[in-house]
C-alpha cells in the first residue's frame, strides 16, 4: 500500500494525518518518522514529498523522497518563510539566474521539460507568481530574454553558483527595492488613516441647520417667542 506525505525535510513530527493512515497498518510509527527524517535530512527547512511503500502483512516498508516543489527549492535559496501576496508589485527576492538553473537542473524530470533549457523556462515562471526578481530584473523580462537566447552561453555551461560579488550586488539592489516598497507602504497606510479621520470628522460634526436640539435633562424647555398681533385701527 502506498501513502503519500508532505513533511518537513528532516523534522517530520508524528500528527492525526500520519496516525490516521499508518496507525491502523500496526507499524512502528516512531521508526517510521526517523527513518524518514533520515531519509530527508538534507532537505532541511523545506517541504518535501515522500511516499510509503506498506505491506500490511509484512510491516515492512520503503520510503522514496521526491525533490521539494520548485517554489520551496527558492524559497530555501533565499531564506524565504512565504511569498509575495501581490506578484508583480511587491517583490519578496532577488535571486541569481545561476540558482534558477541549479533549481532547474534538479528539477528537470520533474517538470518533464524537454531541455534545461524548457526547465529554466519554467522555474522562471514560479518566479513571477512568487514575487521574485532575476538578476535585479523582472522575471518576466528575464523570461523574454531566454527565449532571444540570451542566457544559452550560460545554459550550455550550466554554470550554477553566482560569484560572491554577484550576490552583494543583487542584495544591495535589493535592499533599495525594499526600501522604496516601505517607503510606498507607508505613504499609503498615513493617506488610509488621513481618509479615516476625515470620515470620522464628518460623523461627529454639528447637525444640521434648521434641527431644534434636545433640551439636556434639567433644562426647560424654551418656546420660541410668538409675535404680538396688532388690534385692528379704529376707522376715524
Amino acid at each position: 500500500m502506498k501513502i503519500k506525505l508532505i513533511v518537513d525535510g528532516g523534522a517530520m513530527k508524528p500528527g492525526p494525518a500520519v496516525a490516521q493512515q499508518l496507525g491502523p497498518m500496526g507499524i512502528n510509527l516512531g521508526k517510521v518518522i526517523e527513518d524518514v527524517n533520515k531519509e530527508t535530512s538534507e532537505f532541511k527547512g523545506v517541504k518535501v514529498p515522500v511516499e510509503l511503500d506498506v505491506d500490511p502483512k509484512t510491516k515492512k516498508y520503503s520510503i522514496e523522497v521526491f525533490s521539494p516543489p520548485v517554489g520551496e527549492m527558492i524559497k530555501k535559496e533565499l531564506n524565504l518563510e512565504k511569498a509575495s501576496g501581490e506578484a508583480g508589485k511587491t517583490w519578496v527576492g532577488n535571486i541569481a539566474f545561476e540558482t534558477i538553473l541549479k533549481i532547474a537542473k534538479t528539477k528537470q524530470a520533474n517538470l518533464l521539460a524537454r531541455n534545461l533549457k524548457a526547465a529554466v523556462r519554467l522555474v522562471t515562471g514560479t518566479c513571477t507568481s512568487m514575487g521574485i526578481l532575476i538578476d535585479s530584473k523582472s522575471p518576466i523580462k528575464t523570461g523574454q530574454e531566454i527565449e532571444e537566447g540570451k542566457y544559452d552561453k550560460e545554459i550550455k555551461e550550466e554554470k550554477t553558483e553566482p560569484s560572491t560579488e554577484k550576490k552583494k550586488e543583487l542584495a544591495e539592489y535589493f535592499d533599495k527595492v525594499s526600501a522604496e516598497q516601505e517607503k510606498i507602504r507607508k505613504q499609503k497606510e498615513a493617506e488610509k488613516a488621513a481618509e479615516e479621520a476625515a470620515k470620522a470628522a464628518t460623523a461627529t460634526a454639528a447637525p444640521a441647520t434648521g434641527t431644534i436640539a434636545t433640551p439636556a435633562a434639567g433644562e426647560k424647555k424654551v418656546e420660541p417667542k410668538k409675535e404680538e398681533e396688532k388690534a385692528p385701527e379704529k376707522k376715524k
